[in-house]
């Protein structure tokens, strides 16, 4: 095979990886703003149990929320 010819098909591999690498960084990118946006949605499910629970303890006779916090 000829110096030409070997240069050749390894310029191909090249360009084969290079799609390659291409989808999964696409693929990876995909991915991230998937996870990103659950990570978001869950913390906005978290922040707001969160609002619930201090609205409840908020509504607690004083001696039920000073015998909570000194359990704690």
């Amino acid at each position: 095979m000829s110096k030409l010819q070997e240069l050749a098909d390894r310029v191909e591999r090249l360009l084969l990886r290079h799609q390659e690498q291409l989808r999964t960084h696409r693929l990876l990118e995909q991915q991230l703003a998937s996870l990103t946006q659950e990570r978001d949605a869950l913390r906005a499910r978290l922040n707001s149990a969160r609002s619930r629970i201090d609205t409840l303890l908020e509504r607690l006779p004083a001696e039920a929320r000073d015998a909570n916090g000194s359990a704690s």
